[in-house]
């Protein structure tokens, strides 16, 4: 089991990876990685960050298989309140040496696996950057707050001040013209 906390050490190179041993490795980034982490997905707070992989080598190809766990603070989208949640989600990815991008504008992806060209480089440290970005809330809402809890326009709001009054006096000037 090989232990990461430095985002500079989390990039594997494929030529040590071996044909019949896979890699075991825990990433535990360290407080700079984890501010970086934090500045670049745009969180108020990050903790207890934890990739643990195993790394496979089967002929040229490389799969990795894992868990992330992480706990994530947000913005409540509504109140602006911090919001935390816990994420654990499994990661399944494969870096295939003779991979070709799809020449169709879509093509179908499978749902539980990520498909990558092999590199010279597992970069375990982008794998835990994509993954922790993909299981965060979109939307995450403080305890209490419904949804649907902003008002955007209140209903006795001055019909001068509400959004489209100048296309509503533009169309009874127009209507008036008429």
């Amino acid at each position: 089991m090989i232990e990461i906390t430095t985002e500079s050490a989390a990039r594997r190179p494929v030529v040590s990876l071996q044909q019949a041993r896979p890699l075991e490795v825990t990433v535990l980034p360290d407080a700079e990685w984890r501010a970086a982490l934090t500045e670049r997905l745009g969180l108020l707070g990050l903790k207890k960050v934890r990739l643990t992989a195993v790394i496979e080598r089967s002929g040229d190809d490389v799969h990795l298989t894992g868990t992330l766990g992480a706990t994530v603070t947000q913005p409540c989208v509504v109140t602006l309140a911090p919001v935390t949640t816990r994420i654990e989600t499994e990661i399944e990815r494969s870096y295939l040496a003779d991979y070709e991008e799809p020449e169709e504008d879509e093509a179908e992806m499978p749902e539980d696996e990520t498909v990558e060209p092999l590199g010279s480089h597992v970069d375990l440290g982008a794998v835990l950057s994509e993954e922790l970005a993909l299981a965060l809330p979109l939307y995450p809402h403080a305890e209490g707050v419904a949804p649907g809890a902003a008002d955007i326009a209140e209903d006795d709001a001055d019909e001068d001040e509400a959004p489209f009054a100048g296309l509503k006096a533009l169309k009874d000037k127009l209507e008036g013209d008429e």
